[in-house]
């Protein structure tokens, strides 16, 4: 494992910024040309593509980003990524496609939400990956290019980065899929292990899945109705049919959502996850800590590819951002906690725009494999594989007097109890009346000072806990209803007493032996749940100590759940919301634990 140090870092990007061009209309005025074309696919649609060339280079690598959010300005006008996160490659004269996805603003066809994969198409049969696949087709034969594309996109447009990778064509030699949508039914966007991510999904409604009349120029979507204090306006409106009918127009994909609340072939069509193997271009897989969004499609994403596609030249970075952070020039950190100057910069110039230059130019060395900045470590680290070899699992144990630690329970009987209430829901931050990403470090304070949150906590930790891959919670538990979630929260317990939120997840009892088949609790009779987090990359230094809260709601970043086990979920009505006393068990032969990947 190599470190490179941050002040270091500082020095390397700052220091080297002072003669750099700035990139701004003008010089994009003075140094590229702008088209708007069409290019058609295997079936006649037409998709809307924009392509910036330089004026005066001959024989640029091409790099490329497909996205349903709009490739805007149309007409005159420069797009504003290109004075972004974009500026390394314009400085290198690459020609920089934009190309709105089928069904999407001015480009031609049905938009359909994570449209399915098909590795079995023929003749005009298409997907995302044909779709780029001719597309790339068309620039390859009407660019002044060197043979070499590449393909990113962050979040939506990662999905269509990934459906890049399976595309097949010969001359995409590198895609970077940033915040990839993999699975959004195991842990992107829409659900968590099936549990439905109520507030997240609310928003992006009435954006992304009303009907598209393209082509059309803009399209700003419907207005929220999300009152002023969003935690009240979803508590009074918990049932499903009263957050349908608060919609301001009937909504196709939603109305899908509620009719499969479990695993089914809907969903599991719509996972790119089986199809992760056999990938030939080079892969840059890019991740934040803390990103609300997709953290598990860049982890698994990664992990798939590594094990099912052995061959792929295959990197990683893992940092602690938010959604998107890693383009964000001026990122620091979220919320009250700040993790250091120049991450962002040292991402774009250091290891994101040298991954394509290698690739697509044959220029510069091969990048490292992996790049992880750990939240409280102040330094990037470098490393062959993510997680590293060298991790242990090691259990941390929940024990009467609700205390953390190393030692298994020697009690024979010992449990802790609390009562879960559909209608005072624990708020997912102390101010829940709107959604703010730096809950995913906010203080717990608040929720350890709540009857309905069970907490344990360690000694003061009197070296530093390097703590970097997946987390793992393993309950012994009883409920006196039929369903319930289980919320699990490791906490950073600084000496100042702030309690810093490391990672939070949830996971429904009814998916306890599979997220195919749920199962009714069968009330007052011991059960397991085993599940596993999204990985942290975080140092836990002396004088902290370390904590865990077990909680049945999340409210309303996760949808409510109405504790009464049903075959549909989102059936519910008032009458199905129900109290439910959960015990969580610490004992000789129930303990329960969470297991830390320490390094």
């Amino acid at each position: 494992m190599r470190r490179i140090f941050f002040i270091l870092m500082a020095v390397l990007v700052f220091g080297s910024c002072g003669n750099v061009e700035v990139i701004d209309e003008q010089w994009l005025e003075d140094n590229y040309a702008k088209r708007e074309v069409m290019i058609e696919m295997r079936d006649g649609v037409m998709l809307h593509t924009v392509l910036y060339e330089p004026l005066e280079a001959e024989s640029r690598p091409v790099l490329m980003v497909r996205t349903p959010y709009s490739c805007a300005p149309y007409g005159e006008g420069w797009s504003h990524d290109l004075t972004g996160y974009m500026s390394e490659f314009l400085r290198n004269d690459y020609i920089i496609v934009f190309q709105d996805v089928r069904g999407r603003y001015m480009s031609e066809g049905e938009f359909v939400n994570v449209r399915p994969f098909n590795p079995h198409k023929s003749g005009s049969d298409i997907d995302e990956a044909s779709d780029t696949y001719d597309s790339i087709e068309w620039i390859v034969n009407n660019t002044d290019n060197n043979g070499a594309v590449g393909v990113t996109g962050m979040s939506y447009p990662g999905f269509y980065a990934t459906m890049a990778a399976l595309s097949g064509h010969p001359a995409l030699k590198a895609v970077s899929p940033q915040a990839p949508i993999l699975d959004w039914f195991k842990g992107d966007d829409v659900h968590h292990n099936g549990a439905f991510m109520l507030m997240d999904l609310y928003s992006f409604a009435p954006y992304m899945f009303k009907k598209h009349d393209n082509p059309v120029t803009e399209d700003h979507g419907l207005p929220s109705p999300i009152g002023e204090d969003a935690y009240e306006w979803f508590l009074e409106k918990k049932t499903p049919a009263a957050l349908t009918a608060a919609l301001p127009d009937t909504l196709a994909f939603w109305n899908e959502v509620l009719l499969h609340p479990d695993y089914d072939d809907f969903w599991q069509e719509r996972s790119l996850e089986p199809h992760l193997k056999d990938i030939s271009p080079a892969i840059l897989v890019v991740g934040g800590e803390f990103d609300t969004d997709d953290c598990y499609g860049a982890l698994n994403t990664y992990k798939l590819i590594h094990e099912n596609s052995p061959e792929t030249d295959l990197h990683l970075v893992y940092g602690p951002w938010t959604h998107g952070g890693w383009h964000e020039s001026d990122y620091q950190g979220l919320g009250t906690r700040k993790f250091g100057e120049g991450l962002s910069t040292y991402f774009m110039k250091n290891i994101e725009y040298p991954f394509f230059r290698y690739y697509l130019e044959n220029k510069g060395k091969r990048p490292e494999p992996v790049y992880v900045f750990a939240s409280g470590s102040d330094e990037w680290q470098t490393m062959d594989v993510w997680p590293s070899d060298d991790i242990a699992f090691t259990p941390m144990y929940l024990s009467g007097g609700k205390s953390l630690s190393t030692d298994a329970p020697s009690e024979e009987e010992s449990s802790s109890c609390y009562v879960s209430d559909p209608h005072d829901p624990v708020p997912f931050m102390e101010d829940a009346s709107r959604r703010d990403k730096s809950y995913m470090v906010a203080d717990q304070s608040f929720a350890s000072a709540r009857n309905d949150v069970l907490t344990f906590v360690s000694d003061e930790l009197e070296e530093t806990l390097k703590l970097e891959g997946p987390l793992k919670a393993e309950l012994e538990m009883e409920i006196s209803s039929t369903d319930a979630d289980v919320i699990v929260k490791l906490i950073d317990v600084h000496p100042d007493g702030y309690q810093m939120l490391v990672r939070g997840e949830v996971f429904p009892a009814r998916y306890r032996y599979s997220l195919s088949d749920p199962q009714p609790v069968e009330p007052v009779k011991p059960f397991r749940v085993d599940f596993t987090m999204n990985d942290i990359a975080h140092w836990v230094l002396p004088g902290h100590r370390l904590m865990v809260q077990i909680q049945s709601s999340w409210f309303p970043l996760v949808n409510m759940n109405p504790q009464t086990f049903m075959d549909n979920i989102y059936e519910a009505d008032e009458k199905d919301y129900v109290k439910s006393e959960i015990t969580v068990y610490h004992q000789q032969d129930k303990p329960s634990r969470i297991l830390l990947p320490v390094r």
